[in-house]
């Protein structure tokens, strides 16, 4: 099956890509991830209106969909721009947009995350400990965007279910880890009696559709990536040569860079369904969520072993451009949960009798 875009979208995807071309080349994102800047691109990101995308209108944003950011999420990796604190937004305010009033004055275009961790799937976040004023206690490690979201949202015990608290970021302890994927950020977060508010919105169904948002957008991340590396590794089979002739001329060469785009091609076919399925409130939406995390995210970790073995040992070295988008792939494999862990799901809901 093919999925084709609206020419909207695909002259959407276009103009972003252009824009990025312009604004963030990769001497300039060597720049950021040097000085650890990841609010410098993220910045210029949100003044030229791109960070609206997907966020609803009631909360400032410029409205759109779920295919509308993948389109995003796909172009943001193949530039290997920093994109945490957009990634954990956009997440979850639009998981709280059946109650616009949920984030309140909360939300004014700055960036909010969700309390869990980055590595595990996001339905699974850790309940806090609330006492009778409505302050929290307890520790999560390895959020998204935690050292630099302006707000965080909790997850608490509410009766036999799960309720949601927001938390100001200025009163937790937040301690930055360092990835080797630089253009990503994690933080371990400590809460020690902290003030929250209620948020109004339902905490398992916000949990889930995070969970599914989540997988959706890690496996276009990966696309992107994986996209980028392939171009990397053919241009470069054109450039190198061995026994007087380019490697590209190499049967293996051909067959590598080919099972890289089949891969490639059947992802993209996946995902935009899915992203679709999502947006039109389908019952299966979750399996096809599912099935695109686990597939893309695992090809994509393969592809960037082929694309490194592609270019020999240049394509170990710092200088080269490489390394940027295959640790991104690769953690982007882990992230939001292994494709195991997506591949359990899809198992458990399969009706197969």
């Amino acid at each position: 099956m093919e999925w084709k875009l609206s020419d909207e979208q695909s002259a959407y995807q276009e103009t972003l890509r252009g824009w990025l071309s312009d604004t963030a080349p990769v001497a300039a994102v060597r720049a950021w991830l040097d000085d650890g800047d990841e609010q410098a691109f993220e910045g210029h990101f949100g003044r030229a209106g791109w960070a609206g995308v997907g966020i609803p209108e009631a909360l400032g944003g410029q409205g759109g969909g779920l295919v509308e950011l993948v389109l995003t999420a796909e172009e943001l990796a193949r530039a290997a721009v920093p994109s945490s604190a957009w990634l954990a937004t956009v997440l979850t305010v639009p998981a709280l947009a059946g109650s616009p009033e949920a984030l309140g004055e909360a939300f004014d275009g700055k960036p909010v995350a969700l309390l869990a961790s980055a590595d595990e799937v996001p339905d699974a976040a850790p309940v806090l400990a609330m006492d009778a004023a409505g302050r929290l206690s307890g520790s999560v490690p390895r959020v998204l965007a935690g050292s630099c979201a302006d707000s965080f949202v909790a997850v608490v015990r509410a009766g036999e279910g799960r309720a949601l608290r927001l938390v100001r970021a200025d009163a937790v302890e937040k301690s930055a880890r360092r990835l080797l994927d630089r253009s990503r950020s994690v933080a371990d977060v400590r809460l020690e009696s902290v003030p929250s508010e209620p948020l109004p919105a339902e905490g398992e169904a916000f949990l889930r559709e995070y969970a599914v948002r989540a997988a959706v957008l890690a496996a276009a991340d990966a696309l992107g990536a994986t996209e980028r590396m392939l171009a990397l590794a053919v241009e470069y089979s054109k450039q190198r040569h061995q026994f007087g002739v380019p490697i590209g001329s190499f049967q293996a060469v051909k067959h590598a860079a080919a099972t890289i785009l089949v891969g490639t091609e059947a992802g993209r076919s996946v995902l935009y369904y899915a992203a679709a399925a999502v947006d039109a409130g389908e019952s299966d939406c979750g399996l096809y969520a599912a099935a695109a995390k686990a597939q893309i995210t695992a090809e994509s970790a393969r592809a960037a072993d082929s694309a490194l073995t592609m270019h020999g040992a240049i394509g170990y070295t710092w200088e080269h451009d490489l390394h940027l988008f295959f640790k991104r792939a690769k953690l982007d494999e882990y992230l939001f949960g292994t494709p195991a862990q997506w591949n359990e799901r899809i198992a458990d809901g399969l009706r197969l009798v």
